[in-house]
């Protein structure tokens, strides 16, 4: 047999629904002259009848069977590289895909100049809805050629292994091979190769698809989405210690502070999303595994962060867990704490109490934040649902409770409205928030979901509803929070199926779905989409035009 160009090792274990389609995009490939390997962690359902089938079809493709399941996707990507014969390696998750000239597109990187591995754009596509984006858009945006991570830190959060083609002669000169026994060994792999590279080139063009399931049973959860195992959170912590200690060794502690920062913005930050729908023997558990090496951090990489991460991290290392649990709900979304302590210098503190010690008080400061003086659309409160009363129909009664810590809002009753659009239309509530005391407001809000227009050809999807308040001739809009978990309302609206349940994930908002029924899902939608399409789009505006 001729030596191949490239060898794409495809790893699977118990996979044999989604195997075929991986191996297909790699037979797919513009650049032919490809070998595939496809490494088995030793399955137990069909995988290795449907692998056969696929070697006996193409001559390009190989079956490699471990003896036992190694638990991890080292062995192996490390059993295929043993017989792989090109002189360029790529790898493939069995649940993805290669687009069809990913090969030929890193394949002419490399042959352009010598390099030691080129990579491509990640499309992400979500596998409950269809969305695409780009992983990591800003480290892709443009082809260049770096000589050294050192000219781009920042990649260290780029750090799969499978976005990637490598010179087989640079991972055998440098030994380079996957971790075996530990998981996240893409993140120490990657690093090792960034640093070992003395040039590597970036092309902009999408090189690998990811499909990502972010809300898939634990028992189906990659290994990534399987955060609720404190194992889970061990392995990061372990990966991130020989990380650590690869760096010290090989001569790059200069880039310490970067890879710390991306731990905590990246790894952590993944954690802390979760925390709210953590219970309190868990969270004491996290504390006391990621405490420990959060103090070995470099204090710069604290720095980088937003406020609002600082807070939740300090309260992790202080052990207010409960308060932790309250501030990781609404990150990234403005969201205000219940209560704020201001010292006698006038800083202001997040929480019920003046930190201790000088590094909490330097994490939990949070004047900076601007509470008292922000302009009014962009001001932070915290809206929160504490009762939700199932009415008749499709109606539901809500008691709402605003915190205002910083006092913006005036003494007495507020106007208050509740917004849901499920279509360009919004359904408007208004209601009247209460004073219970300083900085605390409450209200009762009658929602009539049945009374949300929709539009002719129906909706199928999902919104949050929002609370609005006005004060002087200015609106602030915010998330509205509900109770973590309460019973679903399931009923119907004219043409759909309407569903009132608890988001589940994330800040944990009141959800709303529509599932579109009858002749509305059967004939309106699909002849809809089809008329919405560009093409058709056009043609109706061609006639347009020519009939005026």
């Amino acid at each position: 047999m001729s030596t191949p160009d490239v060898t794409v090792t495809v790893i699977v274990y118990n996979d044999a629904e989604r195997l075929t389609r991986a191996v297909d995009s790699v037979r797919r490939q513009t650049h032919a002259n490809v070998e595939i390997v496809i490494s088995d962690d030793h399955s137990t359902d069909e995988t290795p009848e449907v692998a056969r089938r696929l070697a006996a079809e193409d001559p390009r493709v190989r079956h490699l069977r471990l003896e036992r399941n190694s638990g991890g996707c080292s062995a192996p990507r490390n059993r295929a590289l043993e017989i792989a014969r090109a002189p360029y390696l790529m790898f493939l998750d069995s649940d993805d895909e290669l687009p069809e000239d990913a090969v030929e597109l890193l394949l002419a990187a490399h042959r352009e100049r010598e390099i030691d591995f080129a990579m491509g754009a990640v499309q992400r596509v979500r596998v409950d809805n269809g969305r695409r984006s780009t992983w990591m858009p800003h480290l892709v945006a443009e082809r260049r050629t770096l000589d050294g991570i050192e000219a781009d830190p920042r990649l260290l959060f780029e750090h799969l292994a499978t976005s990637k083609m490598y010179a087989r002669a640079f991972l055998d000169r440098h030994g380079l091979r996957f971790p075996e026994g530990i998981h996240y060994e893409d993140q120490l792999f990657s690093a090792q190769a960034y640093c070992l590279a003395k040039a590597f080139t970036i092309i902009p063009e999408p090189v690998y698809r990811w499909y990502v399931a972010p809300f898939a049973a634990s028992e189906a959860a990659s290994i990534s989405n399987q955060r609720h195992k404190l194992a889970n959170v061990r392995d990061r912590v372990h990966v991130q210690h020989l990380i650590d200690t690869f760096l010290a060794e090989s001569g790059h502690e200069s880039l310490r502070e970067d890879k710390d920062h991306k731990f905590l913005k990246h790894d952590f930050r993944m954690y802390a999303g979760d925390l709210p729908y953590r219970d309190e023997e868990w969270l004491s558990s996290f504390a006391d595994i990621v405490t420990p090496y959060l103090d070995t951090l470099t204090p710069g990489a604290f720095a980088r962060l937003p406020r609002a991460e600082r807070v939740v991290l300090q309260l992790i290392r202080d052990r207010r867990l409960p308060e932790a649990r309250l501030a990781a709900r609404g990150l990234g979304h403005g969201v205000a704490p219940r209560q704020v302590t201001a010292d006698e210098q006038g800083r202001t503190y997040w929480g019920d109490r003046v930190p201790s010690s000088e590094w909490s008080r330097r994490e939990l400061d949070i004047s900076d934040l601007d509470l008292e003086t922000r302009p009014f659309p962009s001001a932070q409160f915290r809206h929160e649902i504490t009762e939700i009363t199932r009415g008749p129909g499709a109606s539901v009664d809500l008691t709402v409770r605003t915190y205002d810590p910083a006092l913006r809002l005036p003494v007495g009753p507020q106007r208050a409205t509740l917004l849901i659009a499920p279509a360009r239309r919004r359904l408007r509530v208004p209601f009247r928030l209460s004073p219970v005391r300083p900085g605390i407001f409450e209200g009762r809000v009658h929602l009539d979901l049945a009374a949300a227009p929709l539009p002719f050809q129906g909706f199928a999807g999902v919104r949050h509803p929002l609370l609005r308040l006005e004060h002087q001739g200015l609106t602030h809009t915010g998330l509205l929070l509900a109770p973590l978990t309460f019973p679903a309302l399931t009923t119907r609206v004219p043409h759909h199926r309407l569903t009132l349940e608890p988001e589940g994930h994330g800040p944990g908002r009141m959800q709303v779905r529509w599932q579109p029924l009858g002749l509305t899902a059967r004939v309106i939608r699909p002849i809809t989409r089809r008329l919405a399409r560009p093409r058709l789009k056009r043609a109706a505006h061609l006639v347009t035009s020519a009939l005026k």
